[in-house]
């Protein structure tokens, strides 16, 4: 057989790769991901832009989804992946939960999303990235100016309906502890050392519910492993997918 079709049926034999980016990020948050995956299997980016729910953002995901894959999502993308989880284990072969939580959206948290969804409202989406989103997304101490424009690229390019609908989905999120503690297959939980926005807590307690666990932590990095240490994660996440 020649060497070039043989790559290409090892390939289709690979379980897709599903990616579900974070809040206001699109394929790009996770573009060290695809160069370093998309070789040796299919990879599908599924957007979270269309709804204000939870439930319909993992719905439209099945419905467009293959019949079997591996799911990883990063923050907002780890908890609709998680719904996914819930309405449709069977077809999730394993799961990566990045920088995300398993709980429903605190009080004080849901307080705090009101005047910034009045702000984009009235026309102020760059300025609430820049103050109140960015600043918080990478490793203490480090400048990260290239991570930090492409965010405010990425959720400009989104724009302030999307920033509405997905404010309102995490704050009516469900938890989604009892979706773990029943899944059987192989899971990564992987956080940055210094993630302010989703703490280690989330992910012990993540790591110890879901029965087939890794736990991970990423040094040097904050809440957008993916970009901050892309070497360090995309080990872990070839651990996780050749995990058995």
């Amino acid at each position: 057989m020649r060497p070039a079709l043989e790559q290409g049926l090892q390939m289709t034999y690979k379980t897709p790769l599903l990616l579900i980016p974070g809040m206001m990020c699109d394929a790009r948050l996770f573009s060290p991901q695809i160069a370093q995956f998309s070789g040796t299997r299919a990879i599908q980016i599924a957007p979270i832009s269309e709804f204000d729910n939870v439930e319909a953002l993992a719905a439209g995901i099945l419905s467009s989804a293959p019949d079997r894959f591996a799911l990883a999502g990063l923050s907002m993308g780890g908890i609709v992946a998680m719904e996914v989880l819930r309405q449709a284990s069977n077809r999730v072969e394993r799961i990566a939960l990045l920088d995300t939580n398993p709980r429903a959206e605190l009080d004080l948290i849901k307080e705090r999303r009101g005047p910034q969804m009045d702000a984009v409202r009235a026309g102020k989406l760059e300025q609430i990235m820049c103050e109140q989103m960015i600043p918080n997304y990478t490793h203490d101490g480090v400048d990260t100016p290239e991570i930090d424009a492409l965010c405010l690229r990425m959720a400009l390019d989104l724009g302030p309906k999307v920033f509405l609908r997905q404010s309102l989905a995490l704050m009516k999120r469900p938890a989604q502890m009892d979706t773990l503690a029943t899944y059987q297959g192989p899971a990564s939980v992987l956080v940055g050392e210094s993630d302010k926005l989703c703490p280690l807590d989330r992910h012990t307690q993540m790591a110890g519910l879901l029965p087939n666990a890794q736990l991970n932590i990423i040094p040097g990095a904050g809440h957008l492993t993916t970009l901050e240490q892309p070497d360090l994660t995309n080990a872990v996440l070839t651990r996780w997918l050749e995990a058995t």
